[in-house]
């Protein structure tokens, strides 16, 4: 759980969750993923939960493990603009086959895709490790 003394605990939880879904929304569906892999990407939440998370853009608040793998997925998308020399690229690379050994010859989506938060951790880690 969030300390108090973090900045994100004293922030209205509305706003924070908005700006949140909003962000993975429109990645995600510049990652072209369908419902299923979004819904799997923020943890599995409810099927009537997930999509009317998709249809307002907003929810009166998130949980802190769909905070951080909404986090997480900011940070990749962040990582992939920085290292990447297009927007297009930076969306194109999640799908794209990678032979570093965290993927195997598979896609960091496939590794995303796995549904544990250590893998959205790994893929952000890689990423990081990429940058310098």
């Amino acid at each position: 759980m969030l300390a108090e003394t973090h900045p994100i605990a004293t922030m209205n939880p509305s706003r924070v969750a908005a700006a949140a879904l909003q962000g993975f929304f429109n990645i995600t569906e510049q990652w072209g993923l369908s419902a299923r892999d979004q819904r799997r990407l923020l943890g599995d939440p409810a099927e009537s939960t997930f999509f009317k998370w998709k249809a307002e853009r907003s929810a009166k608040r998130l949980d802190s493990g769909t905070l951080e793998r909404v986090s997480y997925i900011l940070g990749i998308h962040k990582a992939l603009r920085i290292l990447l020399p297009g927007e297009r690229a930076a969306f194109e690379w999640v799908r794209k086959p990678n032979d570093a050994p965290l993927f195997n010859g598979r896609s960091a989506l496939d590794r995303m895709l796995a549904g544990r938060v250590a893998d959205l951790y790994e893929v952000r880690k890689y990423l990081d490790g990429e940058r310098g």
